[in-house]
């Protein structure tokens, strides 16, 4: 059986630093998946326990030049914002006085002694050699992979202004008697290195905030609880919880782990699970879930569920690895990013050898003036560094990780978690959404609707019905008491019950005779319903069960059970309809009672007296048709249909097997949420299709003006600092653009 290990990968610096990765660790024995998230800077492996191990992972992980640290509590990217932080303020008092000293002319107040070159390299080197260590680090490991990244460009761009420049400091005389032009890069390869540092800070102090969802879960934990030891309150570590535990929650205080409570009566704030804003009263018997938070009484519960069991532990893991996953959209992306560097190289080149060999031919007037007193190897050197610094493969990257990371965080903030990156960008292309009625778009519980008196009182009609169903375990029975209860009518126990199997039932109560039952029943004991048939015939035609209450063979009056809509069934169904989606209810119902239902909610269609195991081939009819069918669903027998949709919705209050079936699970019972997801879905795409947008736009433009493409025609030749800027804003408004996404509200408003 396969095993899953998650790990915080440092040193990427581009996303051929992930693609190296997950590439190295393919040829590995045991190595089932390896994918690399590059915006949340993790690592996600299937593999072989028997055949290799975790230990054995990172020194495959080490051995491309990176490290693996084994789980987001490591601090690894804290760490590393720290020392970029450190290295940028380091940078910024080195490159000041290069960049004043190296633009004199135009700031005539900088001191003489800025204006040396042998200054000027001695402040460069630092930056070049220990700032831009990092890039050196990945250009050798790039070599050693055989795949150039985004150090690649830096490293070979930095490394030609600065030993140009280091060779026309300390050996002048050779150039200019050669005919170089003393003109120093300096001020370009430590400003270019200062900004892609600033760049990488705020990229990662950004890519930090994408991935808040998971650590807003993580604070909602508590972190000890009171245990029942000997008879005595301890207080323990959350962790030490075992199943079975007997535990103490007292008014205010947060509910350690799930459980179901054993004493005590309070009302319980489940709003950070559910959403809902209202406490929920809970007293013996009931469940309670970790991280809800006690409000008024005293609790004690017992543990049912602890670590990596509990619901809120559910949750983080369903958001993790939703956040790990990778779109189908994000391919084209990857695709492109793998040839990005190699084609950058091959532009830079060709670009400067044209202009150094063929830039007198292709320029005329001015242009040429301008190109000669450069002389041709600094322009084409220009060309050179401006083509390599420019480039950026990082907001490729970064365009679909991050945006899914914030779309399936923000999910999870509204009670809706999506397991992947394909579900997230399938669900807002659905077509069909098939929803199954009982406990989905109705309650799954029968209630009374109707009680009509016949020649008596509704209570009494309620009373008298109740005491014949004290004690039967029916459905129908137990919504006629319940109801009864809720009316504070006590029904008493009759004094002798008999079941009639399809009719009804027959009690005797203080002397007198209860018949409950429908029209055969009644007819068996010539009793007259002529009077009523219109009315029970209006209330079947609604779908409802129809009761007929006779004491002592003479009618007193009618009760309806059915099995009502949640409350927000209608409303969903017209949003899904505004939508441009076709609904669709199944059930296992009769044709005539499941049309009732669909008359009241407003589906397109119903597919009635469907079997359990015929679901599957009604979906799968509806995907032969040509559509993109959603199902929802909350129950076993959903589960097979949930999986053969192309997106499967399931309603967390459902079973475990419906909600592990689900590349969707709705944590509260709010159909709208349906409408939610998939507006979401929309809106996260939309944001991935405008970052990609972006980074394609930026590097199709630029890199061409970068190579000289407009200066025969403008004059317009990009400046190498200019260039470093450009490349580091790229990256964070991918990054910034993504997080726009946390301004995301549902359509539907919810009191």
């Amino acid at each position: 059986m396969g095993a899953k290990a998650t790990f915080i990968i440092t040193g990427m610096h581009c996303v051929n630093c992930a693609k190296t990765i997950e590439n190295s660790l393919k040829y590995y024995d045991g190595i089932i998946n390896a994918t690399v998230n590059f915006a949340s800077e993790k690592l996600y492996v299937d593999y072989d326990p028997n055949k290799i191990d975790v230990a054995k992972i990172k020194e495959a992980v080490k051995k491309t030049g990176y490290t693996a640290e084994d789980d987001r509590t490591s601090g690894a990217r804290e760490k590393e914002i720290r020392n970029l932080k450190i290295k940028l303020v380091a940078s910024l008092i080195f490159t000041i006085p290069v960049f004043f000293g190296s633009f004199s002319d135009i700031f005539p107040w900088v001191p003489e002694f800025f204006r040396e070159p042998y200054v000027l390299l001695v402040f460069t080197t630092p930056v070049q050699f220990w700032i831009g260590s990092q890039f050196y680090k990945g250009f050798f490991n790039s070599i050693k992979n055989r795949r150039p990244d985004m150090d690649t460009l830096i490293a070979v761009g930095t490394s030609a202004a600065y030993f140009y420049s280091a060779a026309l400091t300390i050996f002048p005389s050779y150039f200019i008697q050669r005919g170089f032009q003393v003109q120093l890069y300096f001020d370009s390869a430590a400003v270019i290195i200062t900004l892609i540092i600033l760049g990488r800070y705020l990229e990662d102090k950004a890519k930090g905030k994408t991935s808040d969802a998971i650590k807003n879960l993580l604070k909602l934990q508590a972190k000890t609880a009171i245990v029942m030891i000997d008879g005595k309150e301890v207080e323990i570590s959350v962790e030490k919880v075992q199943v079975g535990d007997i535990i103490v929650v007292k008014p205010g205080e947060k509910i350690p782990v799930d459980g179901v409570v054993t004493d005590g009566y309070s009302s319980v704030d489940e709003s950070m699970i559910s959403g809902e804003s209202i406490p929920v009263e809970k007293k013996k018997d009931d469940e309670v879930i970790g991280a809800t938070i006690n409000k008024t009484g005293l609790l004690m519960f017992k543990a049912m569920k602890v670590g990596k069991d509990t619901m809120l532990a559910q949750i983080v893991k369903i958001v993790e690895e939703a956040q790990g996953s990778k779109a189908p959209i994000q391919r084209m992306a990857d695709v492109v990013a793998s040839y990005f560097v190699p084609a950058v190289i091959i532009i830079a080149l060709a670009s400067s050898l044209t202009w150094y060999f063929l830039g007198g031919t292709i320029l005329k007037g001015s242009y040429l003036e301008n190109y000669s007193s450069m002389t041709p190897f600094l322009f084409s050197l220009t060309v050179f560094i401006s083509v390599l610094i420019i480039a950026c493969p990082c907001s490729l990257g970064l365009a679909t990780p991050t945006a899914i990371m914030v779309g399936t965080g923000k999910g999870a903030e509204n009670g809706i978690l999506i397991r992947n990156g394909e579900s997230l960008e399938t669900a807002y292309k659905m077509q069909t959404i098939v929803f199954d009625k009982t406990g989905t778009l109705t309650k799954g519980q029968p209630t009374v609707t109707d009680i009509i008196p016949i020649n008596s009182q509704q209570n009494e009609v309620l009373m008298f019905a109740a005491i014949a169903e004290k004690g039967s375990e029916h459905p129908l029975a137990e919504a006629i008491i319940k109801n009864a209860s809720k009316k504070g009518i006590e029904a008493s126990y009759a004094d002798s019950f008999k079941a009639i199997p399809g009719y009804g039932v027959e009690a005797s109560y203080d002397k007198k005779t209860i018949l409950l039952g429908n029209r055969k029943l009644m007819s068996d004991n010539k009793i007259d319903i002529e009077n009523i048939d219109e009315q029970i015939t209006r209330l079947e035609d609604e779908g409802k069960t129809v009761m007929i209450v006779a004491l002592d063979k003479k009618i007193i009056g009618i009760i309806a059970v059915a099995d009502i809509l949640k409350e927000y069934s209608k409303e969903a169904v017209k949003a899904l309809h505004d939508m441009g989606k076709e609904v669709i209810m199944i059930t296992g119902d009769n044709e005539k009672t499941a049309k009732a239902i669909a008359n009241q909610v407003g589906v397109d269609r119903v597919l009635a007296e469907v079997l359990p195991e015929d679901k599957v081939k009604e979906i799968k009819r509806l995907q032969d048709s040509g559509k993109i069918v959603g199902m929802v669903g909350d129950g076993i027998n959903d589960a097979p249909a949930l999986v053969q949709a192309d997106i499967g919705i399931a309603i967390g209050s459902g079973t475990d097997v419906a909600i592990e079936s689900g590349d969707i699970v709705l944590i509260k019972e709010d159909l709208r949420d349906v409408v939610t997801a998939i507006d979401l879905s929309k809106k996260t795409i939309s944001k991935i299709k405008q970052n990609l947008f972006w980074a394609f736009f930026y590097n199709t433009i630029l890199i061409p003006i970068a190579a000289g493409f407009l200066y025969p025609f403008l004059g317009i030749l990009l400046n190498p600092m200019i260039a470093g800027g450009a490349m580091a804003f790229s990256s964070v408004s991918v990054v910034s653009n993504s997080l726009l996404l946390r301004r995301y509200k549902s359509k539907i408003k919810k009191p």
